[in-house]
């Protein structure tokens, strides 16, 4: 898998609740930015070695700019930190993608679930929903002033409900799901827990892994391009391990999160260990985050 990197810089910096901090950023030399659908996000490649991944929150018609919120993460591992203490207004930084795999899809009606930081790909959302269709978002936080967004959101009316914990008490998400909709969550575990023990089939984003039980017992991976077959011990990534045989892999997360490794299976039958792939697309078996993921047998066949 290949994506081109893009220099940009931050044309304004806001601050958009306690602890959220807004970037918008452009191209240095005014063209346009790479077009993208609500749901998207990019891996900002900063300046101290880190890439961290970004959902966009702007308008996917505003091809000259592209906006994402960073949260300050104190138990984090130093990026949110390193975007809120160093990046400033024209500092330069290199972003890759956009790539979705939260994308929304038609329906009759929608239930838009955010939690905290967790808005962020719902935002873009409200502005795509089909004239005519009806939605509501629930949008909670622990407190009012940590609820990014919530000017932007004041236009839509009575259709967005501002849940702040200290004021209304935890989601009731068994009674929200209750309703019939297309549900679209996104936010910190427990509530994507909490929204998909009563509701299955909704669209939930994560922004960290599911843990990981299974089996890393070792296997053998051939490399069908590079014409390499590939021994991965116990403990050892699939990522990890083709990248010391010498094969360049596109990776960000690291975590079966963003879906940047996303590799083609061409033999074999994959175990599923990321927070992304659908139902379907794990059952299809087609392919596989090499990140966190392994083999359900003793080898797999990749394109590459």
């Amino acid at each position: 898998m290949t994506e081109s990197t893009l220099d940009v810089v931050v044309d304004r910096r806001e601050r958009l609740a306690s602890h959220v901090i807004g970037l918008v950023l452009r191209r240095p030399d005014g063209a346009a930015m790479p077009e993208w659908t609500p749901g998207a996000h990019v891996d900002l490649l900063l300046g101290n070695g880190m890439t961290r991944q970004f959902s966009l929150c702007g308008d996917p018609a505003d091809r000259a700019t592209l906006r994402v919120a960073v949260l300050r993460e104190p138990a984090g591992r130093g990026g949110s930190a390193y975007v809120h203490d160093e990046v400033v207004e024209s500092t330069r930084l290199r972003i890759r993608g956009p790539r979705n795999h939260f994308p929304l899809a038609p329906a009759r009606r929608y239930l838009f679930i955010a939690g905290g930081i967790g808005i962020t790909p719902i935002l873009p959302m409200l502005g795509a929903v089909e004239p005519g269709i009806d939605w509501r978002l629930v949008y909670g936080g622990r407190t009012r002033e940590s609820m990014a967004f919530r000017d932007e959101l004041a236009r839509y009316g009575d259709r967005v409900r501002l849940r702040p914990q200290d004021e209304c008490g935890l989601l009731d998400v068994a009674g929200l799901a209750a309703e019939p909709a297309e549900i679209y969550c996104c936010g910190p575990e427990p509530l994507l827990a909490a929204v998909t023990a009563v509701a299955p089939a909704a669209h939930v984003e994560r922004f960290t892994p599911v843990a990981d039980t299974g089996d890393s017992r070792p296997i053998e991976v051939e490399l069908a391009r590079s014409g390499r077959t590939v021994l991965v011990p116990a403990g050892c990534s699939v990522l990890a391990a083709v990248e010391a045989a010498g094969v360049a892999v596109l990776s960000s997360c690291r975590e079966g999160t963003c879906g940047t490794c996303e590799t083609d299976v061409l033999d074999g039958v994959p175990d599923h260990r990321d927070s992304l792939l659908t139902d379907a697309e794990r059952a299809a078996g087609d392919t596989m985050l090499i990140c966190v993921s392994r083999a359900a047998g003793d080898r797999l066949v990749l394109d590459l």
